[in-house]
């Protein structure tokens, strides 16, 4: 099953209010936010990590970056690294690659939010491909995905 459809039946099992746009192809979060015409801190952007305890998803704002040396003193591991393409294909072969939503809880992985990303509202987020897009409220993110919020993100 696409992560699209595996996502929108998550959210409606769950009854957590959504909006799905489609938009054009866009790449990056600040993309996103140009086509979505919402603030780039508003948007969550995904990336998977591998440490020695596995794999997990750190999610921060689309007007920042992950600071993996944080993330790697958060973990209290001595080795952490982005994962690699092939990787990502692996671990989600349904989706195109770089645009898997913040559910890491749907693959059986921790999800790290940072913590300005949590101060927002609203959040807006890839869902499987470059042109579909889920907005809701913060707050029912975090019911449904119960992630670790901290501070792992330096502004671009």
């Amino acid at each position: 099953m696409p992560m699209l459809d595996k996502l929108l039946q998550y959210l409606e099992q769950n009854q957590a209010p959504y909006e799905r746009h489609n938009h054009p192809t866009a790449y990056t979060a600040r993309e996103v936010a140009s086509v979505e015409h919402v603030p780039a801190r508003e948007v969550a952007k995904t990336a998977v990590f591998l440490s020695e305890k596995g794999y997990g998803m750190a999610v921060v704002g689309g007007d920042g970056m992950v600071d993996l040396a944080a993330l790697r003193a958060l973990l209290g591991v001595s080795k952490l690294r982005l994962a690699t393409e092939s990787e990502l294909g692996e671990l989600f072969p349904d989706c195109e690659l770089g645009a898997m939503a913040p559910f890491g809880n749907l693959f059986g992985l921790p999800v790290f939010v940072d913590a300005a990303l949590a101060g927002e509202e609203m959040i807006a987020f890839n869902a499987g491909t470059h042109r579909d897009v889920v907005h809701m409220r913060f707050a029912d993110f975090q019911r449904l995905v119960n992630p670790s919020i901290v501070n792992l993100s330096r502004h671009a």
